[in-house]
């Protein structure tokens, strides 16, 4: 009986499947019929006005043409007039010594035009060709240090194209776009070559100026160069926000006239960690926003709860249940409201709302110079409620305090080692669960500032701490290549948890 209702259950969700693809099918003929109607209509307006605007190229040159006949005409005449005049009116005499030559001819061939090439050109006169599909070269197509280079190629060779469009948008979905999608397609027109690079900051191609390119080392930049970009901007950590698991991607071929077929379109993943913090696990003191933190000595947190119960956004409204994030994943911390005191005292922390328990990951935090103390690492998710982060064996950290005198440091256990190295403006942390390393960088530079390798019993957290200062989290963010380059080199310095002192 058993098998038979799994039987069942199968050809039902398969029924289920079949109906959307036919109702997908059927508005899709729908929406083709209805765009045949529109576009006729346009195409027969714009060729009514192209043959108008001929007509009127051809009136205004004919109307030139026979005022430079006319002028041609006067002017001859009055140069034959005035000379039959000055003939009358000389005497014998100086008559010996004229010239009865005319300086002027009355030969208007001069004026004459052949239009045998114009009219056989004219007579050519036919439909411009539709340019074929594109078709997109996953092979050579990349995703990485959240930038995107797609690569196509034309089927047929085509002398006729001026340039192609590209669309893109994310989505959550794998495989091939859905109709229905939520998210709209994003374009980005004029692109003369066949390959394009999706940054953050805009999408640049041949022909724009001033603008910085990327470095030798810049895995970007092979591509770029390739592609004909001549820039690519830099910020912090230049790329698209991989909030989302998958981009979609097509593009056409467009010539002077007209626009070929979209391309198939092609489904990306953009692997990447993405994750936001958990008001519920924060201290009292600690005004939490997604991915921003403001220490407030009032009680910034009981303020943003009481502030969130009166706009009504509750659970329901939490970043877990949003759009964006589709099905949330089975790491992400379930967002009940947690007691006030989840962090006290001294312990003015705030963690992710995401578990590391393999891969690698990185993310970046920015804090307010005048900070006077910041903190950021990872944490078990049993630390404690009393406990500070980088004091107890469940947490590793980096710490900066700003108060009374400078110090730059790295906490485990209860044990700090100094650093030296200026305290960048942006921190860069890079966990590789499985190999048990936990690095920190200078976000601009992806220069180590210090490692932990240890072995991680348990899953972590993102944990940061501040008090009288704020700080800002980026992620949806991919492991730089740089990085990966340098561990990879064994580059980085690795120090041991017993090595803090």
């Amino acid at each position: 009986m058993e098998e038979q209702r799994e039987a069942l259950r199968k050809i039902i969700t398969t029924l289920a499947m079949k109906n959307e693809e036919i109702q997908s099918f059927i508005y899709s003929l729908k929406q083709m019929l209805l765009n045949v109607e529109a576009n006729s209509t346009k195409v027969q307006e714009d060729l009514e006005a192209e043959f108008q605007s001929l007509f009127s190229v051809l009136e205004e040159l004919k109307e030139g043409m026979l005022m430079k006949i006319k002028q041609d005409r006067a002017s001859r005449t009055y140069e034959l007039q005035a000379a039959k005049q000055i003939k009358d009116g000389v005497t014998m005499a100086p008559a010996f010594r004229l010239s009865l030559k005319a300086k002027v001819s009355d030969n208007m061939s001069h004026l004459m035009v052949d239009f045998a090439q114009e009219r056989q050109m004219l007579q050519a006169l036919k439909f411009l060709p539709v340019p074929s599909a594109p078709v997109i070269d996953l092979a050579e197509s990349l995703v990485a240090d959240n930038c995107v280079t797609l690569v196509w190629r034309m089927p047929d060779e085509d002398s006729k194209i001026d340039h192609y469009v590209l669309e893109y948008r994310r989505t959550n979905f794998e495989g091939p776009p859905r109709l229905k999608e939520d998210q709209p397609w994003m374009v980005i027109e004029g692109i003369r070559q066949t390959e394009y690079t999706l940054t953050e900051m805009g999408f640049h191609h041949v022909g724009q100026a001033g603008l910085e390119l990327p470095t030798s080392g810049d895995p970007r930049a092979s591509a770029s160069q390739s592609a004909g970009i001549t820039g690519v901007s830099h910020c912090v950590w230049p790329g698209l926000k991989f909030d989302m698991k998958y981009m979609n991607f097509r593009v056409k071929a467009c010539n002077k006239a007209v626009a070929g077929e979209f391309s198939e379109p092609v489904t990306l993943e953009t692997p990447a960690f993405m994750f936001r913090l958990d008001a519920s696990t924060s201290h009292q003191n600690l005004r939490v926003d997604d991915l921003s933190v403001e220490w407030d000595a009032m009680g910034g947190k009981v303020q943003d709860i009481k502030a969130r119960e009166k706009d009504g956004k509750g659970r329901t409204a939490s970043p877990i249940n949003s759009p964006a994030r589709g099905t949330p994943s089975p790491k992400r911390m379930p967002s009940g409201r947690g007691g006030r005191d989840r962090f006290t005292a001294e312990s003015y922390t705030v963690l992710g709302d995401t578990l590391i328990d393999g891969g690698e990951h990185y993310w970046e935090v920015r804090y307010e110079p005048d900070s006077k103390a910041f903190g950021v690492g990872v944490a078990y998710r049993s630390l404690g409620r009393f406990e500070q982060l980088g004091k107890t064996a469940a947490s590793w950290c980096l710490h900066v305090n700003n108060w009374l005198q400078v110090s730059f440091t790295a906490k485990h256990a209860n044990k700090v080692k100094v650093l030296d190295a200026p305290v960048p403006d942006c921190l860069g942390v890079h966990c590789d669960f499985h190999q048990g390393l936990l690095s920190f960088y200078n976000a601009r530079t992806k220069q180590v500032l210090h490692t932990f390798k240890t072995r991680f019993t348990q899953p972590l957290l993102p944990a940061f701490t501040v008090w009288c200062g704020s700080f800002q989290v980026t992620t949806g963010l991919q492991v730089p290549s740089s990085v990966r380059c340098l561990q990879k080199r064994g580059s980085a310095t690795s120090s041991s948890n017993t090595s803090l002192t």
